[in-house]
């Protein structure tokens, strides 16, 4: 394998093997769409028909969402709820002294109060923000009149939120580090820290009475991940995750995102196809016969222009990755088709410049 210095060197002064991988045309002249910093989609409506439609497994599990409140509420145990209008997700803990919410999101956040009001009168006591993407808690604003409310988060999510001095995200006035407790009417909830997703941190948050979790933009039960794994900033942290999560108690988990709660099983899928998408691209990567592919490619281009030769050799193990994965996972995971090439390119990225050989 070469490293990013050896490929540099050798594209200088390499010779045409005679076992030369093909490279087809069109990855080597790009048109001008391809050429933009930031082109637009150029998905046709047919091409949009090509998608894999949500698997039938995962449309049964969708929230009843109700039009009026943009949003439902689904019972889990022990006082725990999930609210979700099917693109995001938040909880929230009724206890006799009142309710802990979890994560307020921008797209129904105006809806919370009212579909708390359909289970309890209780008053909102306590608001868990589990990390600062505004998509998550750029509806806590609606809580901005609660007298005594406290919002608890990370110093560093607290940190974050002061430069941001947004609005519509209530700035936490209970901080702490990697660990804290929260007790109300005899409830317990335990917040941990992890570093799997954003830059500051992302919570577990563990109400063990009820063996539930939440954790933010790891798992969505039913589908593959988001876009690049999560859009993590740390996929070496991200790929060890899934263990944190089943060393927990719980029954019921909800990622965050989409349209169903979920247990210990959707976290083991999602590590199987995370490692199976690490493991597949390193084999691709390491095994490739990357001076071989420079030197076909530079039979049309030369040597000069290095980037477009570095171009061609991530271009191949990406494609020859998503060739081999998408058939393995796209009945077994909705969205598969949709992220698995963003998927690829994370994990490349970590093995071409973090990973050991």
């Amino acid at each position: 394998m070469l490293n990013r210095r050896q490929f540099f060197r050798g594209a200088c002064g390499i010779a045409a093997s005679t076992a030369v991988a093909t490279v087809p045309s069109s990855i080597l002249v790009a048109s001008p769409e391809a050429r933009s910093s930031c082109p637009e989609s150029t998905l046709t409506p047919a091409d949009l028909k090509t998608f894999v439609p949500v698997l039938p497994s995962v449309r049964a599990q969708f929230f009843n969402v109700d039009p009026k409140l943009g949003c439902a509420v689904k019972e889990m145990e022990g006082g725990v709820y999930v609210v979700s209008d099917n693109g995001w997700q938040s909880a929230f803990l009724v206890t006799n002294e009142g309710v802990i919410v979890f994560d307020a999101p921008e797209s129904y956040g105006k809806s919370l109060p009212s579909a708390i009001a359909t289970v309890t009168d209780k008053p909102v006591k306590i608001l868990v923000y589990s990390h600062e993407h505004r998509d998550h808690i750029g509806g806590s604003a609606v809580f901005k009149n609660v007298a005594g409310l406290k919002v608890v988060a990370t110093a560093g999510v607290s940190s974050f939120l002061i430069d941001q001095n947004d609005p519509e995200r209530l700035l936490p006035n209970e901080v702490f580090g990697d660990q804290r407790t929260i007790t109300l009417g005899g409830k317990t909830v335990e917040l941990t820290r992890h570093f799997y997703h954003s830059p500051e941190g992302d919570l577990f948050i563990y109400v063990p009475h009820a063996k539930f979790m939440m954790a933010v933009d790891c798992v969505t039960p039913g589908y593959a991940p988001f876009h690049g794994f999560d859009i993590t900033e740390n996929f070496g942290r991200y790929m060890n995750v899934f263990d944190e999560l089943l060393a927990y108690d719980f029954d019921t988990f909800t990622g965050g995102h989409l349209t169903a709660t979920g247990s210990k099983q959707d976290v083991i899928i999602t590590k199987e196809f995370t490692m199976d998408v690490y493991h597949t691209v390193k084999r691709i990567h390491n095994n490739m016969d990357q001076a071989a592919v420079v030197a076909e490619a530079a039979k049309v281009i030369g040597y000069d222009n290095k980037f477009l030769l570095f171009k061609v050799v991530l271009d191949k193990v990406q494609r020859e990755s998503v060739a081999e994965l998408q058939p393995s996972w796209i009945n077994r995971l909705a969205g598969v088709d949709v992220w698995m090439d963003s998927h690829v390119w994370t994990a490349l990225q970590y093995v071409r410049w973090n990973d050991k050989a």
